[in-house]
């Protein structure tokens, strides 16, 4: 049935003015928060190498197509305009959910509380209402002109979709290549370094791991933040355990375990505060409230637990040493974090401890450097990664709107994550080195390992993507390695090559 002119107009118009309404508003905003939108493309995983560009183009192009919209003889070009800019950011969010390696916190630009998935279905509303619009005005073109004709039509919109996805791709693409960093440096990798032995379904993507025994693999869950799991070194039998806090009526808000035989500790830095209690009966006590916060905690023995805090004033991280049996002895030690650039973002890292040397390990997530040092915060010495990024390279802005820090764009990553047993730190690479394979690379997670008693690099092995995952947390205990990938925890066997390494005594540090 074939509608009136009139209500053809009606619904012409109201489409028109929909995109006109959505431009405005999202041209607009990002214009007058730019500073913090150019942010959110610098963090996005398929546009941080163009931000600059985007950032400026996107809204001149969305007002652009508003005032052609508004005059009739360019709509159709305007709702072409349209559709071809909704596929792209179609395309984008569709790479964002299915191919990225992470997906940002905010999908930014037009509406800012809509999640990814919402993002993608309005989206996708507004394609379907460009077509109803270009069908409704082609109707009205003389009809010598090609997209008069319905083959021509189709023709003119497999193109225009294919160059706005293709014109996505190639932006991922160009991007990965620009921001991927390539070293001019050699890793070894000995025959069959680390095999895998075993694996079990966890079903669920929210697991950490807490820690590790002999016998067993403790795993914390970011969505039941009280519930440990416990697995037997076979990953057969699993156990589960609700901790009993004796303190419930604080404002937490990110709390996390972390399980050092026969002890375990819950605690959140946000509040201040540190719970322990013993793995017999998952029964904790404060023993720590108040004072300076702080973004990493790691148990030293059943009395010092150190932690990365913040200097009053200044905000710069610290490195200290808190007594949970007496809070009044706090040792701070600030020439243990080395400030390149603001002293918060360029120290970020992670920290580990090897109970068999007492020493704390601190690798730091953006440049080629760990600190190593004694249990009384003392450095031992400075070691360097095999990679050559000495100083972290972050573009840190000041969102005066927001009063807020935050990275420009997504930064190089030199350290994932590390792990320690004895001797021997074992660092879980961002960085591709001379001569690999970049297929292998996409396909795995590298391990780099490191001799801390002899600050020497020994050996890399691979841990293979499960699911199409990559590893995202990973320990090691004596000649065992377990990993969470994707839903799966898999533990494998290293070889005679990482053993050997190990220290059989309390070696000192050289």
């Amino acid at each position: 049935m074939k509608l009136p002119t009139t209500i053809k107009n009606i619904i012409l118009n109201s489409i028109c003015y929909l995109y006109v309404l959505l431009f405005v508003y999202a041209a607009v905003s990002k214009l007058l928060d730019f500073v913090n939108f150019r942010v959110q493309l610098g963090q996005s995983p398929l546009l941080s190498a163009f931000a600059g560009f985007v950032a400026w183009s996107v809204p001149v192009v969305e007002l652009l197509i508003v005032i052609m919209l508004l005059f009739p003889r360019f709509r159709l070009t305007a709702l072409f305009a349209s559709f071809s800019l909704m596929v792209m950011f179609t395309a984008y969010i569709f790479i964002i959910l299915n191919y990225s390696s992470f997906i940002p916190c905010s999908c930014g630009g037009i509406l800012e509380k809509l999640g990814w998935k919402e993002h993608l279905v309005f989206n996708m509303l507004f394609i379907i209402l460009a077509i109803v619009g270009i069908l409704i005005l082609r109707n009205t073109v003389p009809k010598e002109l090609p997209i008069s004709k319905p083959r021509n039509l189709i023709i003119i919109f497999s193109i225009s979709t294919v160059f706005s996805i293709g014109t996505v791709i190639v932006l991922f693409l160009l991007s990965e290549n620009i921001t991927h960093y390539h070293n001019k440096f050699t890793r070894r990798f000995p025959h069959f370094p680390a095999v895998k032995s075993k694996e079990a379904d966890l079903r669920l993507n929210s697991y950490y791991i807490a820690g590790v025994d002999h016998n067993k693999i403790y795993l914390g869950n970011t969505t039941a933040q009280l519930l440990v799991t416990v697995l037997d070194s076979t990953l057969k039998q699993k156990t589960q355990h609700q901790i009993e806090l004796d303190h419930k009526d604080l404002p937490f808000k990110s709390v996390k375990i972390k399980v050092a035989s026969p002890y375990f500790y819950v605690y959140d830095g946000s509040v201040p505060c540190i719970f322990k209690g013993n793995i017999k009966n998952w029964r904790a006590k404060l023993v720590k409230k108040g004072g300076e916060y702080f973004s990493l905690a790691e148990p030293m023995d059943a009395t010092t637990m150190a932690v990365r805090t913040q200097k009053r004033g200044s905000g710069e991280s610290i490195m200290a040493t808190l007594n949970v049996q007496d809070t009044t002895k706090t040792y701070l030690n600030p020439a243990i974090l080395q400030k390149q650039i603001d002293g918060i973002f360029d120290t970020d890292g992670h920290m580990v401890y090897s109970k068999q040397l007492n020493r704390l390990i601190y690798l730091y997530a953006y440049r080629n450097q760990y600190t190593v040092v004694d249990r009384n915060l003392t450095i031992d010495y400075r070691g360097n990664t095999i990679d050559t990024m000495s100083h972290a390279n972050l573009n840190i802005v000041n969102i005066k709107s927001h009063n807020q820090k935050k990275l420009g764009q997504q930064p190089l990553i030199v350290n994932k994550d590390c792990e320690v047993f004895n001797n021997l730190l074992f660092v879980n690479s961002g960085i591709p080195g001379r001569y690999e394979n970049i297929e292998v690379w996409e396909q795995a997670s590298i391990i780099d390992v490191y001799d801390i008693s002899g600050n020497s690099y020994a050996l890399s092995f691979y841990i293979y993507n499960e699911e199409g995952k990559k590893m995202k947390n990973f320990i090691v205990q004596g000649s065992v390695l377990y990993a969470l990938i994707g839903n799966r925890i898999v533990r494998y066997n290293l070889g005679k090559a990482i053993t050997k390494n190990y220290k059989n005594n309390r070696k000192l540090i050289k």
